[in-house]
């Protein structure tokens, strides 16, 4: 299977095969016996890795550029990305258990981990790992599912229209969910519409495959994209299938749930580990899949209860001085202000302090939209306001009693010679910011 002939994906299905499912990207990371993938980047070309992929031990490479060709070993293919999309299309269609698609604007891996956290009670489960949930993610993610696994959740991220409808295409979701439309990507989609537009391409592919979908009954913007699909809906209406009412006494999300119709009343109050009430409907979607997929109460709650966030998402921290919520995974104007919200609205004792990253990704909007950030701060009574990025530095002259430093380095340096003690401090922003580093210094 040399140079001479165009390799067929299902030529290739068996080498990954005989290479046992094991897929290598990346020469610093070779798997021994797996099979070598040249995907290309911006400023490299992975064809020029072939040849020491499989010195270091893989099986087999996949080239698309016939100058990197060595032996029967090398796989020449049209397009590396293509092959491996196509691959990962050709092992779905022999996956035989059922695939939850999840993609939407904001919390999109909360609610992966939260729903693997309560079908890990019952199922062995496959969620994506980290935040593989774009182009080259997706399909990895599917070609590490095997016939041992028994229900899988893939995450699915985009930031442009076409996106969803391609990733849906390749892990051809069963059920889905659209955790919600907010303001990310707004340059790529071209903006609000373009986003409703680009999310609802997984329920387009649902419907055209007669899916169902779990669905935020109380979100009317997914409820105008939901016409026609099977609903399987959760909220605070008595009448879906899944309803709970948020325990307002508590930073901490804290709620009860029960069935379609019946009284929330009498049911265990769940106490979880995790910040901030706008998490409530993230924790019902995932007791409402549970429940639909049949796992029991008591382990339902016990999943949540148990379940621990991670990757600076939600998480509170203490430190020596300070009492950190640490939000710095990810931020577009969505999560944004829900999160100052939230923040402003606690019920803390201590002083109130945020810092305050920019977020990417916004084209032209990116003046408004941090504006309205700003706006939005000087109506809430924070002790201090400590603002991070060139987009929150163009507008210090209109907000005097904020600080506003450019880069986070800037305000570590300020910190150590102003220490910050007995707070309670959000630090919310873009990944890109590294506002975590912070944590250290607080």
């Amino acid at each position: 299977m040399g140079m001479e002939n165009m390799s067929s994906i299902e030529k290739i299905y068996n080498l990954f095969k005989s290479c046992h499912q094991v897929i290598s990207t990346d020469t610093r990371k070779i798997k021994s016996g797996s099979i070598f993938f040249a995907l290309k980047g911006e400023n490299f070309n992975a064809n020029e890795f072939a040849e020491e992929a499989l010195k270091k031990g893989c099986e087999y490479a996949i080239i698309d550029d016939e100058n990197y060709y060595i032996d029967e070993r090398t796989i020449l293919v049209i397009d590396v990305l293509d092959c491996l999309q196509e691959l990962a299309k050709h092992h779905r269609k022999k996956l035989k258990f059922p695939i939850i698609g999840i993609t939407g604007s904001n919390a999109k891996t909360t609610h992966k981990e939260l729903i693997n956290a309560v079908l890990q009670k019952k199922y062995n489960t496959y969620a994506t790992k980290g935040n593989l949930n774009n182009h080259i993610g997706v399909p990895l993610s599917i070609l590490e599912l095997s016939e041992n696994h028994e229900i899988a959740i893939i995450e699915m991220g985009a930031n442009h229209q076409g996106e969803i409808a391609l990733l849906s295409s390749i892990s051809d979701p069963d059920y889905g969910i659209i955790t919600n439309i907010g303001k990310a990507h707004l340059e790529g989609f071209g903006g609000v519409e373009g986003i409703k537009k680009g999310k609802g391409e997984l329920y387009n592919h649902l419907l055209s495959k007669k899916g169902k979908i779990f669905i935020n009954g109380d979100d009317c913007a997914l409820a105008e994209l939901a016409k026609g699909l099977e609903q399987i809906p959760y909220g605070i209406q008595k009448d879906y299938f899944i309803h709970g009412k948020l325990n307002e006494t508590t930073d901490q999300v804290s709620f009860q749930w029960n069935t379609k119709g019946n009284s929330i009343d009498n049911k265990q109050i769940i106490q979880t580990n995790m910040y901030g009430r706008y998490n409530f409907i993230n924790m019902l979607c995932a007791v409402c899949v549970g429940y639909y997929f049949g796992i029991d109460e008591k382990n339902i709650n016990d999943a949540l209860i148990e379940y621990i966030p991670e990757m600076n998402r939600s998480q509170t921290k203490q430190t020596k001085s300070n009492t950190l919520i640490l939000d710095a995974y990810n931020a577009n104007p969505s999560s944004m202000k829900l999160a100052i919200d939230n923040f402003n609205q606690s019920k803390i004792n201590q002083n109130k302090i945020v810092i305050i990253g920019d977020m990417f990704e916004l084209g032209d909007y990116a003046e408004s939209e941090h504006l309205q950030i700003l706006e939005q701060l000087s109506i809430c009574k924070f002790n201090e306001t400590y603002l991070i990025g060139n987009e929150f530095y163009k507008q210090k002259e209109l907000y005097k009693s904020f600080h506003f430093l450019k880069k986070t380095d800037d305000l570590i340096s300020y910190i150590n010679n102003n220490p910050l003690e007995n707070n309670t401090i959000l630090i919310k922003g873009s990944r890109s910011m590294k506002l975590e580093q912070i944590v250290d210094f607080l």
